[in-house]
């Protein structure tokens, strides 16, 4: 593969590339099948958790840096731009810009993979640095998208609009886009006339789940969860998109299997007002939820308390009540961890995932009577269990797969 592309070195470029958010999950996944394949893999971020051998961190990468901070609450509050502002983007701009050469450098790397940091204005300054830095060298690029400004609100109001069309993403002849679903792939023709290739999300369906029985023991003792109580599983950030007051309006009409609803991330970067409304409304309904995010990380060599795969095995049910999702890291997990799943109908999902024909209990917007019928029997119906949640990973493993990853990915590098 490295003689026939010219590529051996591989830098993956984001703002954070650590913890469970599903960027750095993906991540994870597309460095695994490119290191199978010959690849070498090297990481650059604002947070990194990645080997030190093979990590460059550059504080200024991350969303969260104050400064960063400082940019963004002017740019997403105003129409009209302040000058110190701009200055203040320009200097840091410059900075990433030679962090990048020096990344490059050391590394020798032969292409890039940026991971968001040129599809969602999280960093405005990195993008900018990315674009100059790719125009610059004429780097071979992925551009992987996730997200884009567009399919967000609270990038609506902006004072940078020329920085957007700059850099979200760039339209470079060195850089081939990749976007995870059919409706991305179809607005950023139609926005800005950039061809691209849909690979969607996926999930290694050929590594053997490990189950610990401890690790369940613990979990459940931790929560608080009775030996006949069910747990209901959030496996999303708490952010107002994933529409967590329905998995609350769930687990209330299930208060007979005396139910703990448990959400497994942190609120990530959208603050945490939605939090604490989420806490009151379950306070209201009479639920008790529990928020494991701090406690959770991606794998056995964190140093948190659980896995995801932890929380996953002990759960009993999986909630998937979201708006918007960029196209359902979360879905794949649970079709992985064979649990039956109740998932809204969002857009994505009634695109890209729904028409595989996966058995799942759906809802539109609204959670019904009948909806509650069908999450009763499939916590007491065994049989009915077990046979939605094997066909269900039999058609993830035939359309989500690592090896489908592998296909997709390899041929984009070929391109080259």
């Amino acid at each position: 593969m490295v003689r026939r592309t010219g590529v051996e070195n591989i830098g993956f470029i984001s703002t954070r590339i650590a913890g469970t958010d599903g960027v750095s999950l993906e991540i994870e996944k597309w460095a695994t099948v490119l290191e199978r394949n010959g690849f070498n893999c090297f990481y650059f971020a604002g947070e990194v958790d990645r080997g030190l051998d093979k990590s460059f961190k550059v504080e200024k990468a991350h969303f969260e840096h104050p400064f960063i901070k400082r940019i963004n609450d002017s740019l997403f509050s105003e129409l009209r731009r302040r000058p110190e502002v701009s200055s203040l983007i320009h200097d840091i701009k410059e900075d990433l810009k030679s962090s990048l050469y020096e990344f490059y450098n050391r590394f020798n790397i032969d292409l890039v993979i940026t991971e968001n940091a040129l599809s969602i204005p999280m960093n405005i300054p990195l993008g900018l640095a990315l674009t100059e830095f790719i125009a610059e060298t004429g780097i071979k690029t992925i551009a992987h998208h996730h997200d884009f400004y567009w399919e967000r609100k609270r990038f609506f109001i902006n004072s940078c609009y020329d920085y957007l069309r700059m850099a979200f993403p760039p339209d470079l002849p060195s850089v081939k886009h990749v976007v995870i679903n059919s409706i991305a792939s179809k607005e950023l023709s139609y926005r800005l006339g950039i061809s691209n290739v849909v690979i969607p999300n996926v999930y290694n369906f050929a590594e053997e789940n490990q189950v610990s029985l401890e690790k369940d023991i613990e979990l459940k003792k931790f929560i608080g969860l009775d030996e006949d109580g069910v747990l209901v599983l959030q496996p999303t950030r708490i952010v107002p998109r994933k529409r967590i007051e329905r998995s609350i309006e769930i687990v209330q009409n299930l208060k007979d299997f005396n139910p703990i609803l448990v959400v497994s991330h942190a609120s990530g970067d959208e603050g945490d007002s939605y939090s604490r409304h989420i806490i009151e409304y379950a306070k209201r309904m009479n639920v008790k939820i529990v928020m494991l995010g701090q406690l959770i990380g991606s794998n056995q060599s964190s140093e948190k308390k659980f896995t995801l795969a932890d929380v996953y095995n002990s759960a009993d049910l999986i909630t998937y009540p979201s708006d918007i999702e960029g196209f359902g890291n979360a879905f794949l997990e649970a079709i992985y961890y064979k649990k039956p799943i109740v998932v809204n109908r969002y857009a994505v999902y009634v695109m890209d995932i729904e028409p595989r024909g996966f058995d799942v209990i759906s809802f539109d917007d609204m959670v019904t009577s009948d909806v509650v019928e069908r999450i009763e029997k499939v916590l007491t119906d065994s049989g009915y269990q077990e046979a939605m949640v094997n066909h269900n990973f039999r058609v993830a493993k035939e359309f989500f797969s690592y090896e489908v990853l592998e296909k997709k990915l390899l041929s984009v590098i070929e391109t080259f």
